[in-house]
């Protein structure tokens, strides 16, 4: 019995005075205890929402979790009252820390302050959502996961990046698949002057419709822009859905699929050429990568 009445004892003694309430070890270790299990429950109940109420309905993925993580920070918030009012504790005390944590947030905790506040607006405007294929600063990726502080990316070589939402809102955004998945891309190709323009024309329609990540809808174009300095400048724009977020194996594709329809048709590819003229008119007779001098 002397044990029992020890730990009371223990679990009796104050720790903290907020006011005229004291914060004993009971009510902290009920604090501690139904804290972790609204955390770890509010987030089973998100997992449920998206993927299981959720799911039904029309709902693209983005929405589903944009609304899942919303009814999750409203459950931790109800839930932090319940526990404090449950563990005995006013929060009429909280008035003095309440004031400090107001000129923590204002000095030491903007950063994080800024982050959840931009996380609320994406989540509500949703300008980039789960699976969008997007590029800020010099990070581009898909998105996998909106968190309240920041957004994971992962990018083609499967790496992990913490982005902070902070920057989805300051900074310019590129997002592949905001409204539409449909991307056009763009594969710049040179054909040697003499080549038949028809032909060059024909043969990257070809290429384009033998590729079977291009769309037929909207179709495939071929646009001659300039006249280079070593030939004919064209360009070959074509649609994917599927490859939006692989666009170097897109264009690679496309490039073996036209280099080996020039190859079969005999359309060159032209390669840097420079014309050498002496400044007095004189005709180049023998240029060696030699002194030619048999004295020298």
């Amino acid at each position: 019995m002397d044990e029992f009445r020890d730990l009371l004892k223990f679990l009796d003694l104050p720790l903290v005075t907020l006011g005229a309430e004291q914060i004993t070890v009971w009510m902290l270790l009920q604090i501690v205890v139904l804290g972790i299990l609204l955390v770890y429950l509010s987030g089973k109940l998100r997992g449920w929402v998206a993927e299981q109420i959720l799911a039904r309905t029309s709902m693209e993925p983005g929405g589903r979790q944009a609304v899942a993580a919303l009814i999750r920070y409203l459950v931790l918030t109800i839930g932090l009252v319940v526990i404090l009012q449950t563990a005995g504790i006013d929060l009429t005390a909280f008035n003095v820390l309440a004031g400090a944590v107001g000129i923590g947030l204002g000095f030491g905790l903007q950063n994080i302050v800024n982050n959840f506040i931009s996380g609320l607006i994406i989540l509500f405007e949703r300008p980039i959502k789960v699976g969008d294929r997007i590029v800020v600063g010099e990070v581009e990726g898909d998105v996998v996961r909106i968190g309240g502080r920041s957004t994971t990316v992962v990018t083609n070589d499967n790496i992990t990046i913490i982005v902070p939402n902070a920057k989805f809102i300051t900074e310019n955004v590129i997002n592949w698949s905001h409204n539409d998945r449909r991307v056009r891309f763009r594969i710049p190709v040179t054909a040697a002057y003499g080549s038949d323009v028809q032909l060059v024309q024909k043969l990257l329609l070809e290429a384009a419709a033998e590729c079977p990540d291009v769309l037929t809808e909207p179709p495939p174009g071929v646009r001659l822009l300039a006249f280079g300095d070593n030939g004919l400048n064209f360009e070959l724009r074509a649609w994917s859905t599927t490859l939006i977020h692989r666009g170097g194996l897109f264009a690679s594709n496309l490039n073996l699929a036209i280099y080996r329809k020039f190859t079969e048709h005999g359309i060159e590819i032209p390669y840097p050429r420079r014309d050498l003229r002496l400044r007095d008119g004189s005709p180049v007779k023998n240029i060696t990568g030699t002194n030619s001098d048999p004295e020298g």
